[in-house]
């Protein structure tokens, strides 16, 4: 059997703070395969962007990665030194960041950094890099490449700018790229072009994706399955079918009923209540028991996963059976 793209075990990632210790990334474990498509979804603060961060060794003090695997076509990453991770960050695995400018380099054009993105991991001409350059922006849909290759990046408009952060994280053809909600500032026309064109390139190239983000209507859409996270950790986890269609988290039923397009015409959006724990007081047990009307005093101890015959994951007691029943 081939290795999957990226297969992560147990990772917990924790920031040593005043207060004490947070739990960002609590004992997360996926597999993504080659040309596959994995939705990570969650409240802010879930912990999903940690999980990005934590697989591509960008955790800095008074942030640890403290246990965990990180297996990158079946090769540890986990233990990376920093000159080992500047030969594979950006090569073989890569990062879409929320805000282009996190990616570009104001002061410098953009043939400058497509070209020093190329050549700092393969050897070849700057001719040839420069061509690797302009293929890259045509595959994203930027219309006349070889103009666009001369303008500085405050030249383009924020969609253009994301295209070439992009084409930038493609450019090397990487195993896995890992995208953290990096169309959440466009507007719908834009987002679903880069989401399309996206989805065309993993399956063409055979790239892995994580798409981090908490719009579940662009999961349904996009991927092929889905983590669900909560409180640092994975409460449900799926394919998109199984989760979307019959969540049996109350929290991933709670996420669906606030969906405002699932809302009946004329009845008050249903919402989950309270507010996302803090990560310093979690404690044991389910983070989500606060806020879960289904809770029961046994949700205070320490849950394990409950896998089904058909994959489908999730971390309750109390899961919801019934498709009708309304949670939170």
């Amino acid at each position: 059997m081939t290795q999957p793209a990226l297969q992560v075990d147990n990772l917990c990632t924790h920031f040593t703070t005043p207060r004490g210790i947070v739990k960002a990334v609590n004992g997360v474990s996926f597999s993504v395969e080659r040309g596959e498509i994995l939705g990570v979804v969650g409240e802010s603060g879930s912990g999903k962007s940690q999980t990005g961060y934590s697989i591509m060794g960008l955790i800095d003090p008074p942030g640890k990665v403290v246990s965990g695997s990180i297996k990158l076509a079946g090769e540890e990453l986990a233990a990376c030194t920093e000159a080992q991770w500047r030969k594979i960050r950006g090569n073989r695995i890569s990062m879409i960041f929320q805000d282009p400018m996190m990616t570009l380099n104001p002061v410098l054009r953009i043939d400058t950094q497509m070209v020093e993105a190329v050549l700092a991991h393969r050897p070849m001409s700057r001719r040839a890099a420069l061509d690797e350059a302009r293929m890259a922006l045509a595959q994203v849909g930027i219309p006349a490449p070889d103009e666009r290759l001369k303008c500085y990046p405050h030249q383009f408009s924020g969609g253009m700018r994301q295209r070439v952060a992009i084409a930038i994280a493609l450019i090397n053809r990487p195993e896995v790229v890992i995208a953290d909600e990096p169309t959440t500032a466009l507007d719908v026309t834009i987002q679903a072009q880069i989401l399309g064109e996206i989805q065309q390139l993993c399956r063409n190239s055979g790239t892995a994706l994580i798409w981090i983000t908490h719009d579940l209507s662009v999961v349904a859409g996009l991927a092929d399955r889905v983590c669900v996270m909560y409180g640092g950790r994975i409460a449900e986890y799926g394919s998109v079918d199984q989760v979307l269609d019959t969540p049996r988290h109350p929290y991933t039923r709670g996420l669906m009923n606030s969906i405002p397009s699932r809302n009946p015409k004329g009845v008050m959006l249903r919402q989950i209540p309270g507010a996302p724990p803090s990560l310093l007081a979690l404690g044991g047990g389910c983070a989500f028991r606060t806020r879960c009307s289904s809770a029961v005093p046994e949700c205070a101890h320490e849950i394990a996963e409950s896998i089904d015959h058909d994959g489908h994951m999730v971390r309750c007691i109390r899961p919801v059976v019934d498709e009708n029943e309304e949670i939170a």
